[in-house]
């Protein structure tokens, strides 16, 4: 969770992409790891669901009950249809599975966050600064909604809500855009959805350096980048920090740029005296006006969208998807035409642009050997009673019952996460750019 007032509570150096398939292979990954004792915290979004289940039944195994596992799911499928594109269902039935987290969640599980609501994929699709933020609360407005019909009250799961957001390069910019954030969340969980516990209006949010902004050229130059970056977001009261490397435009990082990437966060932790006081920009004459004008134009965008009918609406009409294309054309526009400076890449330029940094390579035998360990474990499974667990989330998604406890049942008879997204398919259908 991101619960500490100190500004970098929780450091973050690179996200370990590993395959999950079924429940074996979340065993293996945090096998010798007490659940009881650690936060984990996995971007996941349209299986979400499936891999909370998964990773319930192995804390269930190592002894740890539900109640006592703290931690974050992404669980932001809005944002999938906006910018990212791995999405399954169609938005109103994904939107289900959401608001059935945090039914389970609210019962199940107390210490865990429900979602992370993202605007980070957003800004790396193209968006500005203005509309990052803007699209990223009308979909927080749009769960707390959705959860408030499903039958929940504000102050039963707003706590637990938390946010992702990128940190591009405009400093001051990206500064004002946060201490804008927290006020506008502020003041729609006060005087829209009339919230009574202070923590309801909190703004707990993480943040990532901008990978869009990273260049293969000249790629040692994305150290400074990453560094301002950072400096911003904790300038702006990020309570956690993802610090990119300096190799990710051209492959998964080293572990020596990995390492530079946690340097960073702990000079500015340790060193900078930046994490000394709250919000140690405030009074600036030139930042509060900015943050002004960045909480106006967000409020004209939210008023907007709600004039469509909210976020899903929007989404549906690809009104948040056109306003994105429009603003990355425009960018890369001001590049080409040098209006828009990007050091090694359109000023500064080298003649000799190969990089002298090792790269990562990834072996393909890792890929062949996760097939086979799968085709392993379904050769070893009760065909009947995993049938029948599969069944019961046809029916449950069919109707109204909470999905997740028929989930919970299928990963213990063995289901993989690709036979239960299956299951949910035949019901929910799939979507597509076009529609569902």
């Amino acid at each position: 969770g991101y619960d500490s007032d100190h500004p970098l509570s929780q450091g973050e150096v690179g996200k370990v992409g590993v395959a999950i398939d079924s429940l074996r292979d979340m065993e293996i990954l945090f096998q010798d790891i007490p659940l009881d004792d650690v936060s984990a915290s996995m971007t996941i979004n349209a299986t979400a669901a499936i891999l909370l289940c998964l990773y319930v039944v192995v804390a269930k195994r190592q002894g740890v009950p539900a109640s006592e596992l703290n931690g974050t799911i992404q669980n932001d499928i809005l944002k999938e249809y906006i910018a990212r594109g791995t999405y399954i269902y169609p938005p109103r039935e994904s939107m289900r599975l959401i608001t059935d987290t945090f039914k389970f969640c609210r019962r199940e599980m107390p210490l865990w966050n429900t979602i992370s609501i993202s605007g980070y994929h957003v800004r790396e699709a193209g968006a500005t600064a203005v509309q990052e933020l803007a699209f990223t609360l009308a979909n927080a407005i749009e769960y707390v909604q959705a959860a408030i019909q499903a039958g929940l009250e504000v102050d039963e799961f707003a706590p637990r809500l938390t946010f992702f957001f990128c940190c591009h390069n405009s400093f001051f910019e990206e500064v004002a855009k946060f201490r804008a954030a927290r006020r506008l969340w502020a003041r729609i969980m006060k005087e829209k959805f009339k919230a009574q516990n202070p923590r309801s209006m909190m703004l707990r949010f993480h943040t990532q350096t901008a990978g869009c902004t990273l260049t293969a050229q000249q790629p040692e130059n994305n150290v400074v980048r990453v560094a301002l970056q950072a400096l911003a977001a904790v300038l702006g009261g990020t309570q956690s920090l993802h610090t990119n490397s300096r190799d990710e435009a051209l492959a998964l990082p080293t572990e020596e740029s990995a390492k530079i990437a946690l340097r960073t966060q702990q000079v500015i932790a340790h060193e900078s005296g930046v994490a000394d006081t709250v919000d140690p920009v405030s009074g600036s004459y030139f930042v509060e006006s900015l943050t002004d004008r960045i909480e106006e134009e967000v409020w004209e965008y939210l008023k907007k969208i709600e004039s469509l009918g909210g976020a899903v609406e929007a989404i549906e009409h690809k009104v948040f998807q056109n306003e994105i294309a429009k603003s990355s054309y425009t960018y890369q526009l001001d590049v080409e035409a040098e209006r828009e400076k990007i050091v090694g890449v359109n000023c500064y330029q080298e003649k000799e642009e190969a990089s002298r940094l090792e790269i990562l390579k990834v072996d393909p035998v890792t890929e062949e050997k996760q097939i086979r360990d799968l085709q392993a474990f379904r050769l070893n499974r009760d065909n009947d009673d995993l049938a029948r667990s599969l069944d019961a989330i046809r029916k449950a998604a069919a109707g109204t019952e909470e999905l997740l406890p028929h989930i919970l049942v299928a990963v213990e008879t063995g289901a993989t996460l690709g036979e239960i997204a299956d299951a949910l398919r035949d019901i929910f259908g799939e979507y597509t750019n076009d529609g569902p």
